[in-house]
């Protein structure tokens, strides 16, 4: 990449678009693959706002130099330490001599824990300030939004708020940078899927952040990851506010594990039972199909959730497991949940999935239920409550 685009005013967008890398933290698939944002703001003092993946730079630094039209780099304002932003930090302290690297104490511990670098390093705390001139930057402590470190950058002149990884997105910036130069219907999906995934785990300390950042006017949001928010900005914002209280939509997400179809054609009868009572949202995936990722995108969109596995020795499906595993992990609230299941010689799937919702503390809508052997049409009515009564709590 060529070209660097003015924000607003002195501030300059110098990203780079990744379309090789296919998997984000070597976890979650890059289908549409993805943008490492970067800003630099060119005032009477010079600042570097992050900076991206060294793998993807190409001639990242050059840019930075053009820019700069031969004045020195003041300032580099680092808001995260994932290497995905904090890449080229080497290369910049190694190409501008002096340059300062500003940040908090938890920071500076991961930048010596990298690289070595303890000199020129001007630690700032919550509500702490630096003068560029025409510009003057706040720094707002947002630590697990989404590593102890993170924290944002408010420009009180221009009104950009530089937030790291908060309010990013999957998927690279194919021209269009800005949100009023995309069709956001595009994004939508990947910016709740990379929220759900990489952020959602922490959603109380996005809600702390905006707590923060109540009543703080703002003109631009700069994530390091997708668009850039100018025209718009409280579109993000919303979105982020809503996933992050677990807010959702009417629908169903069923989920089973199948190794020869019972399972299945389980999870297809609820399906057709739920939408008989007027529930358009219904999606049904395979978990040795549908990646976690995508899964985990569709629980944190709709309210309802139900599970069925087949018994695996006495234990439910490993790739259902795992799944559940996750689920776990991410703290999943404020959900809706029914459970199935199916076994032939011995159980296990649907004991161990009741187990994994003991501990998930979610509640379930309905008495898990499962076959023995072969589904049939009497055996299959059993699953009539569950479809009713999940119908019935999402429209609520």
């Amino acid at each position: 990449m060529f070209y660097t685009v003015p924000v607003v005013g002195k501030v300059h967008w110098i990203g780079v678009n990744d379309r090789r890398k296919r998997l984000f933290e070597n976890i979650w698939p890059l289908d549409r693959g993805v943008s490492y944002n970067s800003y630099l703001i060119a005032d009477e003092k010079t600042a570097l706002i992050d900076t991206i993946e060294d793998r993807a730079a190409g001639n990242y630094v050059e840019r930075i130099e053009s820019l700069l039209n031969g004045r020195p780099l003041d300032y580099l304002i680092i808001n995260h330490m994932e290497p995905d932003h904090s890449g080229e930090i080497k290369a910049i302290v190694d190409k501008f001599k002096g340059v300062k690297l500003v940040g908090n104490s938890k920071t500076f511990k991961i930048v010596e824990a990298y690289w070595g670098l303890t000199e020129n390093l001007h630690q700032v705390q919550d509500g702490d300030t630096l003068d560029l001139g025409h510009h003057k930057l706040k720094f707002v402590m947002t630590p697990w939004v989404h590593w102890p470190e993170t924290m944002m950058t408010y420009d009180e002149t221009d009104k950009i708020i530089f937030t790291g990884d908060a309010f990013g997105s999957f998927g690279t910036l194919d021209g269009g940078i800005f949100d009023d130069e995309i069709n956001f219907d595009y994004f939508e999906d990947e910016m709740r899927r990379y929220y759900s995934n990489i952020v959602g785990k922490y959603s109380n300390m996005v809600q702390k952040a905006f707590a923060k950042l109540k009543d703080v006017p703002v003109n631009v949001v700069a994530s390091t990851h997708g668009p850039v928010w100018r025209k718009n900005p409280e579109k993000v914002l919303g979105l982020y506010d809503k996933w992050s209280k677990y807010e959702a939509e009417e629908g169903v997400v069923i989920i089973f594990a199948s190794m020869y179809g019972n399972t299945e054609e389980i999870a297809d009868y609820i399906g057709r039972k739920i939408a008989e009572q007027g529930v358009k949202n219904i999606h049904i995936h395979d978990v040795s199909r549908t990646h976690i990722s995508h899964l985990i995108n569709e629980i944190w969109k709709y309210k309802g959730i139900i599970l069925g596995s087949c018994a695996y020795n006495s234990q439910m499906f490993p790739l259902m497991e795992q799944f559940t595993r996750e689920l776990t992990h991410m703290g999943i609230k404020n959900k809706k949940l029914g459970l199935f299941g199916s076994y032939s010689w011995n159980g296990g799937g649907l004991k161990n999935l009741v187990k994994f919702a003991e501990e998930a503390e979610l509640e379930l809508v309905a008495e898990p239920a499962e076959i023995y052997g072969k589904p049939s049409v009497e055996k299959l009515k059993q699953f009539d409550e569950l479809a009713v009564k999940m119908a019935a709590s999402v429209k609520d």
